[in-house]
């Protein structure tokens, strides 16, 4: 029954993530990407307050959590995550597209291992190439408009840069909180993401800092800082404890399908023939780079 509870938790969070692509597109139809990601990363810190107090509130009590060791991670780590979700969001507001922007950002999965390789000259699988091959070739169909050929433009490059920097966040996740209480962790570096939203929103969207304008988007606020920071990081964790790592990756991956198929139900989205087949060769590529033939994987899922 865990290992059952384990996949339901494991999908539940996926499903979360994929539709908050949705709630990201409505969002920023009224505000700004970074005044939006400002207040959905705050109700996200506060949100995690209960779960790290539930799961890790002993280890606070007991000073065995030690600031200044997990403080250094919490800055780099919360800085590439404002970056990442800067570029995406802004990304998602240019694009208007829920499912485009969940499968580039997708993306990351295949460019993580590759960047292992070329910065730590990590040994990389086959399947990690094949599946990057396929990315590639997938997000080219995916671009293809019908009557006008491949529409590659600003949106689409800023997700793809920010596909980059949601792989550096999971390498630098794995390289400082190898050790850290994963919590505590995710709190620190939600909060130091936070405050660099806020001081990049009142840098340049002070006027969206307004009653009227947060309430038109509330909603949308809340459940990309409640239900996908929150709930879906919560689940994350129990899902992850009797799964295999490389299987909860598999699942992790049809957060893109969902964040297509909730494009889709809520009207944003009218994605091509062409366009589906691009979807399916991304997502081909995603699972077959996470595959490891021959061997059990041991490597630890951020």
């Amino acid at each position: 029954m865990k290992k059952y509870l384990s996949i339901l938790c494991l999908f539940l969070t996926a499903v979360i993530w994929g539709f908050a692509f949705v709630f990201q597109v409505k969002g920023t139809e009224n505000i700004g990407s970074f005044t939006f990601n400002a207040t959905r990363f705050v109700l996200g810190t506060v949100s995690l307050i209960p779960v790290v107090a539930v799961f890790e509130g002993k280890k606070i009590i007991k000073k065995e959590i030690s600031l200044k060791k997990i403080l250094p991670g919490w800055i780099i780590c919360g800085t590439i995550l404002c970056i990442a979700s800067s570029l995406q969001q802004i990304g998602v507001k240019i694009t208007g597209s829920a499912g485009l922007s969940g499968f580039i950002t997708s993306i990351y999965t295949v460019l993580t291992p590759v960047m292992y390789f070329l910065i730590f000259r990590k040994k990389t699988k086959l399947s990690v190439w094949i599946g990057a091959f396929l990315a590639v070739g997938g997000l080219a169909l995916l671009c293809i408009k019908p009557g006008v050929g491949l529409t590659f433009g600003v949106g689409e490059l800023l997700l793809l840069i920010g596909a980059i920097f949601w792989a550096a966040h999971m390498i630098s996740v794995d390289h400082f909180a190898r050790e850290l209480p994963s919590l505590s962790f995710a709190w620190g570096q939600f909060l130091v993401c936070t405050i660099l939203s806020l001081i990049c929103a009142v840098a340049f969207e002070s006027g969206d800092f307004s009653a009227a304008v947060l309430l038109d988007a509330k909603w949308d606020i809340i459940y990309c800082g409640v239900a996908s920071v929150g709930i879906a990081y919560t689940l994350q964790i129990i899902g992850q404890k009797n799964t295999d790592p490389t299987f909860a990756a598999i699942v992790f991956s049809l957060e893109s399908v969902f964040s297509a198929v909730g494009g889709v139900v809520f009207g944003i989205d009218s994605i091509t023939a062409v366009g589906y087949v691009g979807c399916a060769v991304i997502f081909a590529g995603i699972v077959i780079s996470q595959l490891e033939p021959g061997e059990k994987s041991d490597n630890k899922s951020i």
